[in-house]
């Protein structure tokens, strides 16, 4: 049985069409997966700033369920300002930065964002 340069073209180009699809597809899904933790970092962002807000705003009794969790987030916080005031502090002049730029308390970057956008810390 001889296959014909026809039949090969007709193959090839059958192969190519499912080749296409494929990708066409996993195209899809990854469009669908970056859509997805787009909202779930979303959605986390929003969690936290909840909890931020009941952490700061809750003036009663803390409800036994998120008790640990908060008493966990106050030795981190006294934590943290322990480790500020261990910082060696830098005996550089402060810079004027035009157009209301702040450099970064942490690398020194200069942007006008609420974060950095080299290390990520918050610009005060």
């Amino acid at each position: 049985m001889a296959i014909t340069f026809d039949e090969l073209t007709k193959k090839a180009k059958d192969m190519a069409a499912v080749a296409a699809d494929k990708a066409r597809d996993a195209a899809e899904l990854a469009k669908v997966n970056v859509a997805i933790a787009g909202e779930q970092r979303e959605m986390d962002k929003n969690y936290r700033t909840i909890g931020e807000w009941f952490v700061s705003e809750y003036s009663g009794e803390i409800p036994d369920a998120v008790r640990d969790l908060v008493e966990a987030v106050n030795a981190s916080k006294a934590k943290i300002a322990e480790l500020e005031a261990s910082k060696p502090v830098r005996e550089e002049p402060a810079a004027d930065i035009p157009g209301g730029e702040k450099a970064c308390p942490i690398c020194g970057a200069v942007s006008d964002s609420k974060f950095c956008p080299h290390c990520g810390a918050p610009m005060e």
